[in-house]
C-alpha cells in the first residue's frame, strides 16, 4: 500500500472530504501521529486512510482552519477550492 505524507497545502478535494468525515467536530490531541522525518524533523499528522493509500497529513492551525472551511463551504453549498495535485512525499510501501 502506497504511504504519502502532504502538507495542507496540496490537499485534494477527495482528501478534505475524508478529513471532513473522519473529524467532523475537528481534529483532536488523540488523534494526531507524532514521527520524525528524513530530516530527523518532527511531525504531527492525521491518519486518513483510502484503499489506494495512507494519507499523512501535517497538522497544524492552518490545517485546522482549511478543513473548518471545508466544512463551512460544504454547508453553504459552496465549492471550496484546493490544488487537485498534492505535491507529497512517499515513504516504502508495505
Amino acid at each position: 500500500m502506497k504511504r504519502v505524507i502532504v502538507d495542507y497545502k496540496k490537499l485534494t478535494s477527495d482528501i478534505l472530504n475524508l478529513l471532513a468525515e473522519e473529524y467532523p467536530s475537528g481534529i483532536n490531541e488523540e488523534d494526531v501521529i507524532t514521527f520524525k522525518n528524513s530530516k530527523n524533523e518532527t511531525v504531527e499528522a492525521v491518519e486518513i486512510r483510502t484503499e489506494e493509500a495512507i494519507y499523512l497529513v501535517k497538522v497544524g492551525v492552518k490545517l485546522e482552519q482549511a478543513l473548518q472551511n471545508f466544512i463551512d463551504d460544504d454547508e453553504d453549498g459552496t465549492d471550496y477550492n484546493m490544488d487537485s495535485e498534492a505535491s507529497d512525499i512517499s515513504f516504502d510501501d508495505d
